[in-house]
């Protein structure tokens, strides 16, 4: 598939003329790693395929190489070719430290109260239960328990009714997978934002799904470009993350829903209700499912909440047809849902610690989110204090594009994303995406975000990056 990667990076070499192409060239690759379309140690093409697969000349090509060497995203090596650095690698002689802001990972509560809860709430799950039968083949879709579990925590913020609508599935990004295959096979687009969560954009990249941007402002996608691309017809769905959007932190206002409800109904459009951190909020708004359920395929779960280890999602379909049509489909691609994962989130939801840990993350996110105001406040950045992630645009005074400082604060040990690898309408801001939940302590979250201020307040740090 990664042969259709660069047969897309093609076309957008064609749509977008404004930024030089060697400088595109180190920007695609910079998103395939982000995207994880290009794994670690992957083998670039030779250069002059690369050339002929671009529609460019050679040089151009050599210089793009160059460029995203320089980056640190890449290694050469004479008679071996051009390979993706793994993330371990590097050449800079500044330490590396563990502070991950790469993934947006939930932040750890700090104390031994909520792992002591965890750890009880395993102990008795695995000395109460039959663990043969955990080892068996399950129905799919979770267990009657299970589903009851899933009915209980998606009720915190959707009303499920009927337990033949949910499934309990292997993580978002798997229920996901087996939503677009089924979209799919509509052969019509799915319409996004135009920033969104890298996970999307991969899967969509397998799977040959065609994704249209739709314009937006700071409540969203809007409605009047929204219907715009229904007019025109092969449209199948809406992809939308409406609470603490990644990467922006959006959280898509009620009346805003209304509207990309009320056209998704005029013209018979699925909608993909991507709410991973429905969770984390306190505050309710209606849930497209709940305005349009006959349309909406609605998916939460827990690992965006507790952490990537627990990988389960609930998932809510239109109707009970829909819903078992997409059972074989995540049959098909998955088998089932771990009996083991799917028994530890029953127990710990159950007997009461996720709630608790619920509130020590939201406490704890709240404490970070402050520091960052702290530290940031001199920049125009976007956050909200029950997330862990906050959007920051890069200050016009660097003059460096978001790729190259992303690059240039990973020797410091720092690591964020850079705009390109959210965007989808070929246009990437100048921006940056940090996630606080990466240091394991405050105080190492605070030493970071100290020091990231420094770099981003002064240009002599990204002077020697400057086009």
């Amino acid at each position: 598939m990664v042969t259709s990667l660069f047969t897309r990076w093609a076309t957008q070499l064609q749509q977008q003329s404004q930024r030089p192409a060697y400088l595109l060239i180190a920007d695609f690759i910079a998103e395939g790693i982000n995207s994880g379309d290009l794994q670690s140690r992957y083998r670039l093409p030779p250069i002059r395929e690369m050339a002929l697969t671009l529609g460019l000349n050679y040089t151009t090509v050599t210089r793009g190489y160059a460029e995203a060497r320089r980056r640190g995203l890449i290694d050469s090596r004479p008679g071996l070719g051009s390979f993706i650095r793994s993330k371990a690698s590097g050449t800079s002689v500044i330490a590396v430290s563990s502070y991950e802001m790469t993934m947006n990972a939930p932040v750890e509560p700090e104390g031994p109260a909520v792992e002591e809860a965890i750890r009880n709430g395993a102990m008795n799950l695995f000395s109460s239960s039959d663990m043969l039968s955990l080892m068996r083949y399950q129905d799919f879709g979770g267990t009657a328990e299970d589903k009851a579990v899933a009915m209980h925590w998606t009720g915190h913020k959707l009303k499920v009714k009927n337990e033949a609508e949910i499934l309990v599935c292997p993580g978002i990004h798997s229920a996901l997978v087996a939503l677009l295959t089924l979209i799919n096979r509509k052969r019509g687009a799915v319409c996004v934002s135009n920033l969104v969560y890298p996970g999307i954009k991969a899967i969509a990249s397998q799977l040959n799904v065609k994704l249209k941007t739709v314009a937006c402002d700071d409540e969203g996608p809007l409605p009047c470009a929204f219907e715009e691309l229904c007019k025109s017809g092969g449209i199948s769905a809406l992809y939308i993350n409406p609470v603490l959007q990644n990467p922006t932190t959006l959280t898509v206002p009620l009346q805003r829903r209304h509207s990309l409800a009320e056209i998704c109904r005029r013209y018979t459009i699925s909608v993909i209700e991507d709410d991973a951190y429905a969770a984390l909020t306190e505050v309710h708004i209606p849930a497209f499912a709940e305005l349009i359920p006959e349309l909406t395929w609605y998916i939460t779960g827990m690992s965006k909440c507790f952490g990537p280890g627990l990988r389960i999602a609930f998932l809510k379909g239109p109707d009970k047809q829909s819903t078992q049509l997409l059972s074989g489909v995540l049959r098909a691609l998955t088998v089932m849902s771990s009996p083991v994962t799917n028994a530890l989130a029953r127990q710990w939801i159950s007997d009461g610690t996720a709630d608790r840990m619920l509130a020590a993350i939201r406490q704890e996110a709240k404490v970070r989110q402050k520091m960052a105001s702290v530290y940031l406040a001199g920049l125009d950045f976007r956050a909200d204090m029950n997330g862990y992630h906050l959007w920051l645009p890069l200050p016009k005074m660097l003059n460096s594009n978001s790729s190259d400082v992303a690059a240039k604060l990973r020797e410091q040990g720092i690591s964020v994303v850079s705009g390109v690898a959210f965007c989808t309408d070929n246009n990437p801001p100048e921006a940056l995406r940090l996630c606080l939940g990466g240091a394991k302590t405050r105080q190492q979250c605070e030493d970071n975000l100290k020091t990231l201020a420094e770099m981003l307040s002064d240009p002599f740090h990204f002077s020697s990056m400057a086009i």
